[in-house]
């Protein structure tokens, strides 16, 4: 597929609950559904998870349901549509281009980045050598995450990360899955790149490590999600490696990295923290005490190397910031307001 086309699939459809490249990939009669509950008003949807022989069950800000054929979403599962093994296979083969062996690294991680940032979970039957995954065959399961980034959140909480007078803090955003770490990091590198997160603070070279290929949204060497004229984007390569190489080619101030949290992760974190750079980062922790029990997180935190702790949650919809605290666990804010209000857009 060309590069137009992925950019002309990733825009079709704007305006919708669901992107044109993502609704493309449906059944038709899903996508019938999707279309009629569009014009009833249904909006937000953060995720399409589709599973062999039962119901579409469909995730938006704050509420779940099941799809029905009229486009609603139904508490029951027995009023929803069913997709059969037939469909299934019908939307693999759309991801793969009718070749698995194309994806197979896809498959090994679990999942599949679309044009746009989009991401696709995969389950199904792991195929395991010498105890690690190679991948994954007979697929049962399928969850559409829908990327939708909200712009300018980070810059609410500009007045609490910045460390001395022209510099953010090194920061470590903690929160459980679907609250904002990532639209929040994605945030951070924009506004940082561009100069406009805080009057104090100028245009600053950022280096992203896209692991996952999520914070940029990169597809086929395109990034989707504008990370800013100074940011360097370094995508699919493993978090340590990643960014002891960013640190030593593309000498950035500032390095953001999503969700880390393994031996390896920490001893990098550690160096490039000691080199000098800002380091912006997430892991997964429902809060400060959370994460302080968790073996692979305790030495980010007993060593104190982050300046900033950011805790968010869904309490009041994605991104609700539940504390902002310092290097000690003081806290620093405690409005608990929601870090996207008045800005437009939903949550990724």
């Amino acid at each position: 597929m060309s590069q137009v086309e992925n950019q002309r699939r990733a825009k079709e459809g704007e305006g919708n609950a669901v992107p044109g490249v993502v609704l493309r990939l449906m059944p038709g009669r899903v996508r019938d559904a999707l279309r009629q509950g569009f014009s009833r008003g249904l909006s937000g949807i953060e995720e399409i998870r589709i599973r062999r022989e039962r119901p579409v069950q469909v995730c938006t800000k704050g509420h779940e349901g099941f799809l029905t054929e009229d486009g609603r979403l139904a508490r029951s599962a027995d009023l929803a549509m069913v997709i059969s093994t037939e469909e299934l296979m019908q939307i693999v083969q759309g991801l793969s281009q009718s070749s698995l062996y194309a994806l197979e690294e896809e498959l090994r991680r679990g999942y599949i980045t679309l044009p746009g940032g989009h991401r696709v979970g995969l389950a199904g039957r792991a195929v395991v050598a010498g105890g690690r995954i190679q991948t994954q065959v007979d697929i049962t399961g399928l969850n559409f995450r829908i990327a939708k980034p909200v712009v300018g959140v980070s810059r609410v909480l500009a007045p609490w990360l910045i460390d001395g007078m022209s510099m953010p803090a090194s920061t470590l955003i903690l929160s459980p899955p679907q609250c904002g770490k990532t639209t929040l990091l994605r945030d951070l590198a924009y506004h940082l790149s561009i100069g406009a997160w805080h009057p104090r603070v100028p245009p600053l070279k950022v280096a992203v490590v896209d692991e996952r290929s999520e914070l940029a949204g990169t597809f086929q060497g395109r990034h989707y999600h504008d990370l800013g004229p100074r940011t360097d984007v370094l995508d699919g390569c493993p978090k340590a490696e990643g960014m002891m190489m960013m640190v030593r080619s593309m000498s950035p101030e500032v390095l953001i990295t999503d969700e880390v949290g393994g031996a390896a992760d920490i001893a990098a974190l550690m160096e490039a923290v000691g080199s000098g750079v800002v380091v912006l980062a997430s892991a997964h922790a429902a809060s400060l005490a959370d994460a302080e029990s968790r073996p692979a997180l305790r030495p980010l935190l007993e060593g104190r190397l982050f300046r900033r702790y950011v805790v968010l949650s869904r309490r009041q919809g994605p991104m609700t910031v539940e504390g902002v605290f310092d290097e000690a666990g003081r806290r620093l804010k405690r409005d608990q307001a929601k870090a996207g209000t008045g800005r437009p857009g939903p949550v990724a």
